[in-house]
């Protein structure tokens, strides 16, 4: 900054020496004055460039401490002329700031009181009546929050469920009380020792029995029925639940087509499945095809289809089958069709929702569509693909394909149910989406808002131990609490080879292995060894009202995550059983021989293979 004085050459004849002195040390102190004024006023500028700290937002206007102006020299009398400073005053006057600067005290209503009421620069003036501006927002002071959970929002069939007691052993039903199923099948039922009705058969019987009352060729009303859905805890009766009805509706079908194709996950499954459609068949005409792979696809094509002379003939009416075994008889068995299917049996429902990558379900649907002209008069009853409904789509009646999907863990998500295209589904569940919710036709318990449920004769128990220390475990429960049947999962294959072994190696404990590693015939051979009781460790337990026990055992660190998990997939508190190391110590200088023998059996296996 830089000031300059220009000094007007003085009247000679006005003033003396002596005034003119005074008048060019007047001219100093005025040069200082406007130095410090305009210093200030830089000063004040830069403040306001700065942002406002949160104490002083906080501060009412009234107690700013006042900025003072610096004095100025009064001017010496007796100058003859008007010096540039008093002109600049008068031109500041007119702008209406202090015509007095040299004045030592500040009047009432001055430039200093008038200063504090006047915006700041880009600041709009206060209108008259105005409420004061609320305080702004304080950047800091952060805080940890606890998100909100968020509420699925679920479609009407999967939020209101119609409830169904779990309760395998007091909530049963006669026979009798359920008057819609045929004779024969309840004198098939009495032959095999039923007598009752589990809640879940006595909820879901009727129901398919009424989408079917018009017969297996059209749906009630000319409309298609819905699709079912059942969730239900293992050991329930789920497998009666649907076999009973789609017998019933096919009892008198007079030309063999496959009306009903049951998919399962694994081929042991499908087995049992298989198992109990022959025994409510054995006294009818209708004929029941196990399609998964354990036979040669030859083999398997002469129980499906026949050749004759004018073209194929159909030999199977229900059909049950592992999905890449199906596609393939899709592909490459000649006559094969699925045309006339009436029912869509997906059980473990779950398992074979993860394995939609296999694509199985679209080819399905595929094949079980009429793709001939909509108009041929030959294509009555027809099935075509969906289409807006009109009245001249509802001219054509066509059989319906009803999907019936049965789990003991139904999934409540949206996007995987999409997948399989319901139509207008229903869901029965042991386990309500929502606490408290209430059934309108039957009479639920309170314990009902569990998602997922576990029998009501199992016991569930949690073992916290170590890596190291888990086989150990097994082998305690196993002794220790003398189990006589005991199943034993693991997370893989050679998993459960190397548990095997060491198990072997340790002694006491008549066990046995079961996995993909042996075929078929094996595995039938070691399940049915286990049912007699001549093996002791490795089937399921708590079925059909019968009690058992359940141990999860998992790592420490682990603990809590499992916990939390079952609270949100709301599963019922489980009792923790922790096995001490006194327990555990009488056992491990069998287990460390019995640990050194397994490392030399795998080495020996290992050289094998590579041989």
């Amino acid at each position: 900054m830089a000031l300059f004085h220009v000094a007007r050459y003085s009247d000679p004849k006005a003033g003396s020496a002596e005034a003119e002195a005074e008048g060019e040390a007047g001219a100093r102190g005025r040069a200082r004055a406007l130095l410090e004024r305009l210093q200030c006023r830089a000063r004040e500028r830069q403040q306001l460039r700065q942002p406002e700290t949160a104490v002083q937002s906080a501060e009412p206007a009234g107690r700013r401490r006042r900025r003072r102006r610096p004095r100025r020299r009064r001017r010496p009398s007796g100058s003859a002329s008007q010096s540039p400073d008093a002109r600049r005053a008068k031109r500041r006057k007119a702008d209406g700031e202090d015509a007095n600067p040299g004045s030592s005290e500040t009047a009432p209503g001055t430039r200093a009181e008038r200063a504090e009421a006047q915006p700041t620069p880009g600041e709009r003036p206060p209108e008259e009546g105005a409420e004061p501006q609320a305080r702004g927002p304080v950047l800091g002071g952060f805080t940890r929050r606890k998100a909100p959970k968020v509420q699925p929002f679920l479609p009407l069939w999967l939020a209101e469920p119609r409830g169904v007691r779990r309760n395998v052993t007091e909530d049963l039903t006669p026979i009798e009380a359920i008057p819609e199923v045929h004779p024969d099948l309840q004198k098939q039922l009495r032959a095999h020792g039923i007598s009752s009705y589990f809640p879940v058969q006595a909820a879901v019987i009727p129901a398919l029995l009424e989408s079917a009352a018009g017969g297996f060729l059209i749906g009630k009303g000319g409309y298609p029925p819905s699709d079912l859905c059942v969730s239900a805890p293992t050991g329930s009766g789920k497998t009666l639940a649907f076999v009973i009805p789609v017998v019933q509706a096919l009892l008198h079908r007079v030309v063999c087509h496959i009306r009903a194709l049951v998919m399962l996950p694994t081929k042991e499954l499908a087995q049992q499945v298989s198992k109990v459609f022959n025994i409510y068949t054995d006294a009818t005409p209708l004929r029941v095809a196990l399609v998964t792979g354990q036979k040669s696809l030859a083999k398997e094509q002469e129980s499906l289809v026949q050749k004759t002379a004018d073209g194929y003939r159909c030999l199977a009416d229900i059909v049950v089958a592992t999905p890449g075994r199906l596609v393939d008889h899709i592909d490459q068995t000649p006559g094969f069709s699925l045309q006339q299917l009436r029912f869509l049996v997906i059980d473990e429902a779950d398992r074979m929702i993860d394995s939609m990558h296999q694509s199985w379900l679209p080819r399905v649907v595929a094949a079980a569509f009429h793709s001939g002209d909509p108009v041929d008069p030959c294509a009555l009853l027809q099935r075509r693909q969906p289409q807006a409904v009109t009245a001249r789509s509802t001219c054509y009646p066509q059989m319906p394909l009803q999907k019936l999907l049965f789990s003991a863990t139904l999934t409540q998500n949206p996007e995987k149910l999409q997948q399989l295209g319901l139509y207008q589904p229903r869901l029965f569940s042991t386990g309500l989406a929502h606490k408290g919710l209430k059934d309108k036709d039957v009479e639920v318990d309170e314990d009902l808002g569990e998602k997922y449920t576990f029998p009501v004769g199992l016991t569930h128990h949690y073992v916290p131990c170590s890596l190291s220390s888990k086989p150990l475990a097994v082998l305690r429960l196993v002794l220790g609490m003398n189990f006589s049947r005991t199943l034993c999962f693991t997370n893989s294959r050679d998993s459960s080879h190397r548990l095997f072994l060491l198990v072997q190696a340790f002694g006491g404990v008549n066990v046995a292995e079961f996995s993909s590693r042996y075929g078929p015939g094996q595995r039938k051979k070691i399940l049915k060894q286990f049912e007699q009781g001549k093996i002791q460790l490795v089937g399921r337990t708590a079925r059909a009202g019968k009690t058992g026990q359940a141990f999860t055992l998992l790592l420490k660190v682990q603990e809590k995550k499992f916990l939390r998990m079952l609270a949100e997939a709301g599963v019922p508190e489980l009792v923790r059983c922790e096995i001490s190391s006194e327990l555990l110590q009488p056992l491990v200088p069998r287990y460390e021989e019995a640990l050194s023998q397994l490392e030399r059996t795998v080495k020996e296996e290992q050289k094998l293979k590579a041989v």
